[in-house]
């Protein structure tokens, strides 16, 4: 069920939060300081192309301050505007019965969306 979910989800609109996260992290690459922004986009671009069977959890090697200062930034550059779109996205979705799975994955994204540093992604398959 969790690859039907997949498919359906990069169908219906994944493809679309993934390219943002990747244009996104594309930009970010032009200057050395964005590089570390760049890396969490293309992990949350995965994560947007890929949702069902993925869990995020808190990294045990957190830096503390610096994961905070980084969340403060993202913020600040961009994350508000990617939790927006999947607040806009999970809000759509759940209109419909059918839709409320895809726009769950949407709200579980906002919270990563925001604050991206000091999580860590696992992937949950069984």
């Amino acid at each position: 069920m969790k690859t039907l979910g997949n498919i359906i989800w990069v169908i219906f609109g994944g493809f679309m939060i993934a390219l943002e996260y990747f244009i996104a992290g594309f930009l970010l690459l032009i200057t050395i300081i964005g590089i570390p922004f760049a890396i969490q986009a293309f992990k949350l671009g995965v994560l947007a192309l890929w949702p069902f069977g993925s869990k995020v959890v808190e990294s045990e090697t957190s830096s503390g301050c610096l994961s905070l200062v980084m969340n403060i930034i993202w913020i600040v550059i961009g994350g508000f505007w990617i939790a927006l779109t999947h607040l806009f996205w999970g809000v759509l979705f759940c209109i419909t019965i059918v839709g409320i799975p895809f726009g769950k994955q949407h709200f579980k994204l906002i919270h990563l969306a925001l604050v991206p540093f000091g999580k860590k992604i696992e992937n949950v398959f069984g």
